[in-house]
């Protein structure tokens, strides 16, 4: 049975040395706590067309954009629950419409052409996309994430991602050997997800050790290292 789910957020991404990783963990100790999960590695795989449109067109930095990705935490068996997520970014804000189903509904759907039993507003959009581009899944992105909520506002969430790696051949997500690494063990990805602004705190602790935002996708920078040449 598939179920469906909307976010809508500022989402900024920081690359932080492992000192400054440490130093912020004891700061969060006062703020945060880690989530319901605490600490869970992510696997993703991307879909994208023959030329790879979607990602080139996000790499030009257009005011929209938008890509597919099928989503698991953890490498999940044919009954487990994975994600099929379409991610929009517009003028800087990202919007999530995304539907879960079991991993053996996901392959028949996206492999066979099969539908799900529920066919909610979201399925419809994705399945839109999916006959508008016509993609395939090109590339399989899993990584390590360390994830806390704010105490006073859960909706104010840091993530940590390390072990970036990735594969472009065998497009499953229940395998989850690898190729290539993306970050240096001593370099984390620091990504921060709020509604509205930043507390001072925070604000204060970037502005202290000169941490500033960056453009980084991760399926971004391995078409760019690994696919593109």
């Amino acid at each position: 049975m598939a179920t469906s789910a909307i976010f809508k957020r500022i989402e900024k991404k920081y690359l932080v040395q492992k000192v400054q990783y440490q130093k912020l963990l004891e700061l969060l100790k006062e703020h945060m706590m880690k989530d319901e999960y605490g600490e869970y590695t992510i696997c993703n795989l991307y879909y994208d067309t023959q030329e790879f449109d979607l990602i080139r067109n996000s790499l030009d930095k257009p005011i929209y954009k938008e890509k597919l990705r099928l989503r698991s935490y953890g490498t999940p068996e044919s009954n487990s629950k994975v994600y099929l997520e379409l991610k929009k970014k517009y003028q800087g804000v990202v919007y999530k419409r995304r539907i879960s189903l079991s991993l053996e509904e996901a392959h028949l759907y996206l492999d066979n052409g099969i539908m799900p039993n529920e066919q909610g507003q979201i399925f419809k959009e994705i399945d839109f996309f999916l006959k508008q581009y016509h993609p395939d899944p090109k590339i399989y992105i899993a990584y390590d994430r360390e994830a806390y909520a704010g105490i006073e506002d859960s909706e104010f969430r840091i993530t940590f991602d390390r072990n970036i790696r990735s594969r472009t051949h065998t497009m499953l997500l229940e395998r989850d050997s690898t190729d290539f690494k993306l970050l240096n063990e001593n370099l984390y990805l620091m990504e921060i997800k709020v509604k509205s602004a930043l507390p001072n705190w925070m604000v204060d602790f970037l502005s202290e050790e000169k941490i500033y935002p960056c453009s980084f996708s991760k399926y971004g920078k391995f078409y760019q290292e690994f696919l593109c040449h």
